[in-house]
């Protein structure tokens, strides 16, 4: 029998946390690894939760660093790029702490990898473009990556599923499939609409087709005997991640922390919305601020970094953004922007109103 790996792996953030917990309990057969790709140059809650998580899982999480004489690999890889810091436009920090260790753990052994992308999120997160590399996404009701959706429904493929529908459904439901299965994309009808109605019919009918269809290409999860997660049917939001880490005791990183702060007379809160370095360079203004009263140590080591003329944060430097004035006007102005989304908003919670992790890297933060 082929051997196959199945991996997770570990942000510190809350999505990354409740899938591995999530998985655990839904599927304790599964032999999964954990790995955490290690900046050296992440928050002590981050390594607190990992630590937490840990205990509940009965298992180690795998710390990733290409680097092996000590240095922070951050530091080593600013120096390789000429003291150049990463940027929206110069990622290198993904590529080569997040991209490449988790690439070379996995080597050329063949491995499902197991990703946090929530059901109410419009994203699909880091696939890997190896092709011993399958990625699946285990909280939305596709689990199915693009790459495995656009193989199956093409048009060509309507004849193997019309013969895989009549293996795992009949009757009313099977004539359903079948409509829909038979319909080609065009136009009119795009492969969106196809595969939701799809779904909608039957989640789980739909996952055993596309099981038997990997089982008749060069797919990694169609090498395995059976694969459990066919049967899930879950469509997972942030409510019920909050409920998975809560309930099962790991609890929400402490970064998530609300704290307030005071305005003029005002109150408002904040808190980090992300995990990852502490100074990434995708966080918000008010989680600068945020940083620098909250950890001081980690802001002006941030800060140490900006030199010939490169900054963390576009056209302002760490060391302006808290001069009082400044500092002020950026608490004014997230106050003014929390109140407004808040009043637009069901929730009254601070994480349902700040930008979410879908505005950063994709690697980092699932």
């Amino acid at each position: 029998m082929t051997k196959i790996r199945h991996v997770l792996g570990i942000s510190g953030g809350k999505d990354s946390t409740a899938l591995a917990i999530y998985l655990k309990q839904l599927y304790p057969d599964l032999d999964m690894e954990y790995y955490f790709c290690d900046t050296g140059k992440e928050l002590d809650e981050t390594y607190a939760l990992l630590k937490n998580l840990e205990v509940f899982l009965g298992k180690k999480i795998a710390f990733l660093n290409e680097v092996k004489n000590g240095t922070p690999p951050f530091d080593h890889f600013l120096k390789l790029n000429g003291g150049y810091l990463p940027s929206a436009s110069a990622r290198w920090c993904t590529t080569k702490m997040k991209l490449v260790p988790f690439e070379n753990f996995i080597g050329d052994d063949l491995a499902v990898s197991y990703v946090g992308i929530r059901g109410d999120e419009d994203r699909e997160g880091y696939v890997s473009t190896k092709k011993n590399i399958q990625t699946v996404f285990p909280f939305r009701q596709n689990i199915w990556s693009k790459e495995m959706i656009n193989s199956l429904l093409q048009n060509k493929n309507i004849p193997f599923m019309q013969e895989a529908y009549q293996n795992v459904l009949a009757g009313k439901a099977l004539a359903q499939a079948l409509e829909v299965a038979e319909t080609p994309i065009s136009m009119r009808f795009g492969q969106p609409t196809k595969l939701n109605a799809l779904l909608s019919l039957s989640t789980e009918a739909f996952n055993r087709v596309m099981f038997a269809y990997l089982q008749t290409i060069d797919s990694v999860i169609g090498k395995l005997d059976s694969f459990p997660l066919v049967k899930n049917e879950d469509n997972l939001n942030k409510d019920a991640i909050f409920a998975i880490l809560k309930k099962s005791g790991v609890g929400m990183p402490q970064y998530y922390t609300e704290l307030e702060y005071e305005i003029e007379g005002q109150t408002g809160i904040y808190n980090r919305s992300r995990s990852g370095c502490f100074f990434c360079f995708f966080q918000q203004k008010i989680e600068w601020i945020w940083l620098y009263e909250q950890h001081p140590d980690k802001f002006w080591e941030s800060v140490a970094y900006e030199k010939q003329g490169y900054t963390w944060i576009e056209s302002e430097s760490l060391e302006d953004l808290i001069k009082p004035e400044r500092m002020a006007q950026i608490k004014r102005e997230h106050l003014k922007r929390s109140e407004l989304k808040l009043k637009n908003s069901k929730s009254k919670l601070l994480m349902d109103i700040v930008p979410d992790e879908s505005e950063a890297c994709l690697a980092c933060f699932v």
